[in-house]
């Protein structure tokens, strides 16, 4: 998918369900905002948590920016008590080898899964 392309209605319901399956399985909050950044790509994700209001410290934002070529996993203080970083580093190396393929929608829902999954790994020890 180039930049400036819209999704597909199934292509956004792919990525909405596997950010719903993360939440229900980890017991956090799964955000996801693809498109432009205002600003720096980790500040404006920062900015994205922050925006969730209460449900910030519980929450896991990814910003995918295309037009910048960045991705951003922000998590909420209790959220990364239970998503460490290595668990972020994984899927982020996912994402973005999907990414540099052209499959945003692919690497979203495949980060998305390795997330949800590595929280609830965690959370069973």
């Amino acid at each position: 998918m180039q930049v400036g392309e819209a999704f597909t209605p199934r292509q956004i319901d792919e990525m909405v369900h596997a950010a719903q399956a993360a939440s229900r399985q980890s017991g956090l909050r799964f955000s996801l905002f693809v498109g432009v950044s205002e600003g720096d790509p980790a500040e404006y994700a920062e900015r994205l948590l922050a925006a969730l209001g209460d449900d910030a410290p519980r929450s896991v934002v990814l910003h995918v920016d295309p037009s910048n070529r960045r991705l951003e996993i922000v998590t909420g203080q209790l959220a990364a008590q239970r998503l460490d970083d290595r668990a972020c580093g994984l899927a982020t190396l996912s994402m973005t080898s999907a990414f540099s393929g052209g499959d945003i929608v692919g690497g979203v829902v495949t980060g998305l899964r390795m997330l949800g999954d590595s929280v609830r790994a965690t959370s069973a020890r």
